[in-house]
């Protein structure tokens, strides 16, 4: 019994010693729908604005994962209410597959109003995009 305990406690350390510290608000995805693939390598980038000036301020610009997403946009730390803008530079990655496409970039604007996780993901083709709120 007490090696079991032992080996249980040794377990949960190892666990929570690399288990990720901060937690995230904001979570993005693309879905390539002509290839029915994730889009991977494409940069995003996160916006906020002020709502007296209206201006947008940089908030980070990161790239997709091999499966097509970002999930780790505005720490939890801090409260993020507000009105958002990601930018999808489309572009360089129909450029790297060899397609024509359309749209160079593509904005979302959306509004961060509570405390809970925002997933904004976009499905994309070549002449088309659409989004939703996802969780």
């Amino acid at each position: 019994m007490k090696n079991l305990i032992s080996t249980f406690l040794f377990i949960l350390i190892s666990m929570t010693s690399f288990a990720q510290t901060s937690r995230h608000q904001l979570s993005s995805h693309i879905l390539d729908i002509s290839k029915g693939m994730p889009a991977s390598n494409v940069s995003i980038k996160l916006e906020k604005m002020n709502e007296k000036t209206k201006v947008w301020t940089f908030i980070e610009e990161k790239k997709t994962d091999k499966n097509g997403r970002i999930t780790d946009f505005l720490s939890t730390e801090k409260d993020n209410n507000g009105i958002y803008k990601l930018t999808y530079f489309t572009s360089d990655y129909f450029k790297e597959n060899k397609t024509e496409s359309f749209y160079p970039f593509i904005e979302v604007v959306f509004e961060i109003k509570d405390n809970s996780h925002y997933h904004v993901p976009i499905t994309l083709s070549a002449f088309g995009y659409s989004t939703y709120r996802g969780n």
